[in-house]
């Protein structure tokens, strides 16, 4: 009976094991696929499995199992492989049949030779994803899948061999050079691993270290620049990889977020093209024959396609899902039994989270409770579907009123960062319109998308910050980066371009505009902000506001805001009924200001409304209180233009 770590350290064994039991039959690849699926089912066991999304590659075993949560930045071409293949030894004629799924180098034995006109080799397709960690991935979400996995180490192994996680307070100060570099804090709990062994217990890291080192000198300066790892956001970190899919790939498309579990490729022969020697890409005898720059095009797609495997290492993936979200703190798949006891029980004592939520929102947007109120309605919106080419569900805010060039759109951001699992603050300078790369576009040369700054996964909470705007002149590029921005407000979607063409990408980001008067950007409403406490110190007061919230309170604040957005919700015939009559008579009312667009903004005020309270289903009370806050909100925007003319 296989252990533990048969499965997790040497999973190829388990597969040689299924593989030499059902050959000929082609049973053997579903059955590979049953046995690490009902394996991972144990109780805890997918924390068993370390993560390349928190501990470096070159501390992991080769050839184990590992797993990655990551976003499909780009898909390669199709590739062929020796699914099955058959040796034979010259001196004896004797022949052996191998595998050579979940293997990017065939293996052969001494004394034998592929034998590559054999009857029994199985030619096989596999597709290539390039995948990068989910852009924009708060700190928090990296600290506990760590601690959650490092916590299954201790217990599965013995302590001499094992290292011990040990989390001590730090200041805030420390905290933030933490999320700033999480590097640090995993190096930090994997180094103290370095005296018992490796991550899995079997290797010793300084091996792994040294051959990882030697990786990046395979990249030479006379051949070809660094390689660009193409992570959509600028700083980001962790590995890029090249993760090998061999079934229903056609369910997966670029963008999406998915967690993988496969075995571990980091052999050195894979890094062979980018050494000194690869600089003449190898051709046919008559390449000759070839244009120098289609050679030149072929060497830079070689290149790109086939980094060293010690920057980007592949991923043979056994298992591989589709992510609802990335929140650890919540269930991966919220329709399992067990799943609905933790949602079933967390909605029992929603009442006093959203209103601890509310009150902590209300002090950090300086004592304005309705902005509050309009904040926790945009940070649980989300595209519940598609209408021709109409979002619906989509809530972008433009909470303007905020002070011009102020560190207060800075700490805001700070807070919606340590409430959902991924954001970007974006800064809109003259500089960055003209010069970021928002907009993905096709590389023919390299045969790959290059990735800009709005590639991004579903649910990523965008921050656009227009009070750091300036006078200036916006080039080309920079129109065409407000455009795109507008047009992923409006639409929800993204054209890619392909040179030739633009390719509609759709996507779901929740935007919120930090600006001093009315946005340049469209919207879905406007909130003006009216401090009610102007604290001496901005810093100090924001500071100490997260200092202040207890680690557990915070979490809750966490499921609450995922948990919420995954809810189905829906609208009684009765409701719509009395929603439509309301509606004719306030048009009746006052047919001057009230129209569709008012009804339609009130529906999605009232919808994320009913969902933040834990209702799936709209009542009148909750009608109510949406057009109560709509009424509220837009008295404030009259008053602001009362005072400043036709500004708002």
């Amino acid at each position: 009976m296989p252990c533990v770590a048969d499965w997790l350290n040497n999973p190829f064994s388990i597969v040689q094991g299924i593989f030499a039991q059902n050959v000929p039959n082609s049973d053997w690849e579903k059955k590979v696929t049953e046995y690490f699926k009902e394996k991972l089912k144990e109780n805890n066991a997918t924390n068993w499995v370390p993560s390349l999304n928190d501990v470096p590659v070159h501390y992991l075993k080769p050839n184990s199992l590992v797993k990655f949560r990551c976003m499909v930045q780009d898909m390669f071409d199709p590739e062929f492989y020796m699914g099955v293949y058959e040796t034979v030894d010259p001196n004896t004629n004797a022949r052996v049949l191998h595998f050579g799924k979940y293997r990017d180098v065939a293996e052969c034995g001494p004394q034998q030779e592929i034998d590559l006109n054999s009857s029994q080799t199985v030619t096989s397709e596999r597709q290539t994803f390039y995948c990068v960690p989910v852009p924009g991935e708060s700190a928090w979400v990296k600290e506990i899948s760590f601690f959650g996995w490092a916590s299954a180490l201790q217990a599965r192994v013995s302590p001499s061999t094992s290292y011990t996680p040990s989390r001590h307070k730090r200041s805030y100060e420390e905290d933030e050079d933490m999320d700033l570099h999480p590097s640090k804090q995993k190096e930090q709990h994997i180094g103290s691993s370095r005296s018992g062994g490796d991550i899995h217990g079997c290797v010793e890291p300084k091996r792994l270290e040294t051959e990882a080192s030697a990786g990046h000198h395979l990249i030479s300066p006379n051949c070809s620049p660094p390689l660009d790892l193409n992570f959509p956001l600028p700083g980001e970190k962790g590995p890029a990889c090249l993760v090998k899919v061999y079934e229903s790939w056609d369910s997966f498309k670029v963008n999406d977020v998915l967690e993988v579990y496969g075995i571990l490729s980091v052999d050195p022969v894979l890094s062979i093209v980018n050494n000194e020697e690869s600089c003449a890409v190898p051709f046919p005898s008559d390449s000759s024959a070839l244009d120098p720059m289609e050679c030149m095009d072929m060497a830079e797609e070689q290149r790109v396609h086939s980094p060293p495997a010690s920057l980007v290492p592949r991923i043979h993936v056994i298992l591989a899902q589709k992510l609802q979200h990335i929140n650890p703190l919540l269930p991966a798949c919220l329709n399992e039994e067990e799943s609905k006891t933790f949602v079933s029980n967390f909605m029992s004592e929603l009442s006093p989270v959203r209103a601890e939520l509310l009150g902590f929102l209300t002090h950090a947007l300086l004592g304005d409770s309705l902005a509050a109120e309009y904040l926790i309605l945009h940070l649980i919106s989300t595209v519940y579907a598609r209408r021709d080419v109409l979002p619906l569900g989509k809530f972008t805010v433009n909470l303007s009123g905020c002070p011009r060039n102020s560190i207060f759109t800075e700490h805001i951001y700070r807070i919606i960062q340590q409430l959902v699992p991924a954001s970007y603050r974006l800064q809109m300078t003259i500089e960055n319109m003209n010069h970021s790369r928002f907009i993905p576009h096709k590389d023919y040369t390299a045969n790959r998308l290059v990735s800009g700054v709005l590639q991004l996964a579903s649910n990523t909470s965008l921050v656009v910050d227009e009070t750091q705007l300036e006078q200036g002149q916006l080039d080309t590029t920079g129109v065409h980066n407000v455009t795109a921005l507008g047009n992923l407000i409006t639409w929800q979607k993204v054209d890619y371009d392909f040179s030739y063409h633009q390719m509609e990408f759709p996507c779901n980001i929740n935007v919120l505009i930090t600006s001093e008067g009315r946005s340049l950007l469209p919207s879905d409403c406007q909130v003006h902000l009216q401090p009610q406490i102007i604290p001496p110190n901005m810093e100090e007061y924001m500071n100490s506001l997260l200092t202040a919230v207890l680690p557990s309170v915070l979490n809750k604040f966490r499921i609450y805001l995922s948990l919420l957005r995954l809810l189905d919700y829906s609208i009684s015939d009765e409701v719509t009924k009395a929603v439509e009559e309301d509606f004719v008579e306030m048009r009746k009312n006052d047919p001057e200001s009230v129209t569709a667009d008012d009804l339609h903004r009130t529906l999605l005020v009232a919808r994320f409304l009913s969902l933040s309270a834990g209702q799936t289903t709209l009542s009148r009370e909750r009608w109510l209180r949406a057009k109560q806050l709509e009424a509220l909100r837009q008295g404030r925007l009259q008053q602001q233009k009362c005072v400043n003319g036709n500004e708002l």
